[in-house]
């Protein structure tokens, strides 16, 4: 053999020989999960619920047979039940099935509210297939934490950890029973914390691309230390399967709601009494921000905790006891985790210009309050350069929602009002970060609104206020 061919040979066999080395340590830093799963599976539970529908009327005449073939009438006749037979009230019932964890060896268990909503009768699913009803301690449709209990001593127990240290890029693993599938087991990583979703304002998820489908809900989600960090609790999908996007609740929060249910049967938060609304790249630069950053209080109830506090319309909240608003969604996250009667103390940009407001925090009211739609105004017309024809309010309008000056819309026309979306009946409050008084003050203030540059508008749409900005050409 030639010494070339024989350094070639030489260079393939160390190439194999390396790229071998580093398939193997690539292998050698994967997670095991055999351990995990082994010590943890006992303690995770199948939920399955029934709940009772309204009786449901079902025909049980026998149709005329007469005529048929002796083979079709038999078998016709044994599919009917005979003329005494109770089954013409038929009892129907709605099955659902979901998973849940023991967090304590006399048999407490964590699971989502929508597995057990309206449920008539809750039956757990045990490890060793034995199944036992459950009692519903309590539920709180806010986080979509459920606490049940089963009769039962030194039953196997999860380790929770704490989910406030969790980071972006770590693995975790679920278990639980999607489709029926007892004790399914999926992997993957966190792709963010303190996820916020529509609707849900007061849980930070944890967001990750771990497998979840349906009966996933209400299962463990773990550390590599095989300690409870979250509660399955939500996917994002289009196609009704699992598309890489999967939510769970933060096992910090997931205990606190646990515990108050526990001690009271539900759930205290706190409250201050306000819209808040994003602020964006055009809201940061008319209200004088160097960034996109905190929460612009949009509308504050009357007789709330931020009204009696001091807090303003047109506030940017920036941070809360120490801790920076980035997102508008951060806010009810931390306002939420405190109880009734602490203090609040938040850093805001009121004028341009910082400022700090202390506030006592206030409980969160049962139901949300609304208010009335605006009403019509056959008040003067004031037209203004922004395409728009507005009104005075009247004295009910004010008192409806509670506001002491501002104008109603009554026409819009062709022109910048038009291209942001106004609509007639809206009411605009604010303008150019100055409260509005008058159709007057409207028209001022229109006048000799900036060009070319983010402006501001406050505006009220059937009871709830927002901040627009639109900008105005040369």
């Amino acid at each position: 053999m030639s010494i070339p061919r024989l350094k070639s040979y030489l260079s393939i066999f160390a190439t194999v020989l390396v790229l071998g080395q580093a398939v193997a340590a690539q292998a050698a830093d994967l997670p095991d999960f055999t351990q995990l799963v082994e010590q943890a599976s006992p303690a995770v539970v199948n939920i399955s619920t029934t709940q009772k529908l309204p009786d449901r009327k079902v025909s049980a005449q026998m149709p005329d047979l007469e005529g048929l073939p002796p083979m079709l009438r038999e078998f016709f006749e044994r599919g009917m039940p005979p003329p005494s037979s109770p089954r013409g009230d038929r009892q129907r019932e709605a099955q659902s099935l979901g998973s849940g964890f023991i967090i304590s060896s006399d048999g407490y268990i964590l699971t989502n509210n929508h597995v057990i909503a309206d449920a008539d009768e809750i039956l757990v699913r045990l490890a060793d297939r034995s199944e036992l009803k459950a009692k519903l301690i309590g539920t709180d449709p806010r986080s979509d934490v459920a606490l049940l209990k089963i009769e039962g001593k030194d039953l196997p127990v999860l380790k929770l950890g704490k989910s406030q240290d969790l980071k972006a890029g770590q693995w975790v693993v679920a278990i639980g029973s999607p489709f029926g599938f007892d004790h399914t087991v999926t992997q993957g990583i966190v792709s963010a914390v303190g996820r916020s979703l529509p609707n849900e304002n007061y849980v930070p998820f944890i967001q990750t691309d771990v497998p979840i489908n349906p009966g996933n809900s209400g299962g463990p989600l773990f550390n590599l230390a095989g300690e409870v960090v979250g509660i399955n609790s939500q996917i994002y999908t289009r196609s009704g399967g699992f598309m890489g996007v999967s939510f769970a609740i933060p096992i910090d929060v997931a205990m606190d709601v646990s515990n108050q249910l526990k001690a009271g049967g539900k759930v205290s938060r706190g409250w201050l009494g306000v819209v808040i609304q994003e602020v964006n790249k055009d809201l940061a630069e008319s209200f004088g921000l160097e960034k996109p950053a905190g929460a612009l209080v949009a509308q504050i109830q009357d007789d709330g905790p931020a009204a009696k506090g001091g807090l303003q319309v047109g506030d940017v909240i920036l941070s809360m006891n120490g801790q920076p608003i980035v997102m508008s969604a951060d806010l009810p996250h931390l306002v939420g985790a405190l109880k009734a009667g602490a203090k609040a103390n938040l850093e805001v940009i009121r004028d341009g210009k910082r400022k700090n407001v202390e506030l006592t925090v206030g409980a969160i009211p049962d139901e949300d309050k609304t208010l009335d739609v605006i009403g019509k105004s056959g008040a003067e017309r004031s037209s203004n350069r922004l395409g728009v024809a507005v009104v005075e309010l009247t004295d009910e309008q004010k008192k409806a929602y509670d506001l002491r000056s501002g104008v109603v819309i009554k026409e819009v026309q062709d022109g910048p009002a038009a291209l942001i979306g106004l609509q007639p009946g809206d009411v605009i409050t604010h303008l150019n970060n100055q409260a509005i008084t008058s159709t007057k003050n409207f028209t001022e203030i229109a006048q000799a609104l900036p060009k070319n540059r983010s402006v501001s508008m406050r505006v009220l749409r059937q009871g709830r206020a927002s901040f627009i900005t639109f900008k105005l050409a040369e």
